[in-house]
């Protein structure tokens, strides 16, 4: 006797495990599809960011950890920038106010001329607000310190004049920041 007898029939599996097998089944198919969706979802996420960012920021085709990296490497630039354009903006208020409220105030000479001298990534940034001096002359006395300009924007607010100079150096230990303003401060 090598099978079972044949008087003994097999029983049809029971009506439970099919359901429970089709439940199981249907179940898969419900989770492969909501899977699909959310990959694709994602996909469709990360080339949006992808599209946002500069292309500095992404160079060529790179891995989605990579793309994440560079969305958070250009969020840091962004905010370094507000930072650095906040800083900007509250010196011209201060020299704003330094030009204007106070000399209404106390009397001061409205002629004179008003410097704030800070450093900045490449040398020092010079603002400079004043009615009647030149530029040139400002220009002249960077260039005799050993100041090289690379950059200015000149702005008028009340009639008087706000520049905001970029000067490279080579050793910021080299100049002195506080005989320069001065300077730049009793020039006519």
């Amino acid at each position: 006797m090598n099978g079972p007898p044949e008087n003994i029939r097999r029983r049809p599996p029971s009506k439970k495990k099919l359901r429970v097998s089709c439940e199981e089944k249907m179940e898969k198919v419900v989770h492969k599809e909501v899977e699909k969706q959310r990959r694709l979802e994602m996909a469709s996420l990360y080339a949006s960011l992808r599209s946002l960012l500069p292309l500095e920021f992404i160079q060529g085709k790179r891995s989605t950890s990579d793309q994440l990296n560079g969305g958070v490497n250009y969020i840091e630039y962004l905010e370094r920038n507000i930072k650095d354009m906040s800083s900007k903006r509250d010196g011209l208020v201060l020299l704003s106010r330094r030009s204007f409220g106070s000399s209404n105030e106390q009397g001061c000479d409205d002629d004179s001329n008003h410097v704030v001298i800070r450093p900045c990534l490449v040398g020092v940034e010079i603002v400079f607000s004043h009615l009647q001096t030149p530029i040139s002359s400002v220009l002249q006395v960077l260039r005799e310190r050993g100041l090289c300009v690379i950059g200015c924007i000149s702005s008028s607010v009340n009639d008087r004049l706000i520049h905001t100079l970029q000067a490279e150096v080579k050793d910021l230990a080299l100049i002195d920041l506080a005989d320069l303003k001065v300077t730049l401060t009793l020039i006519k």
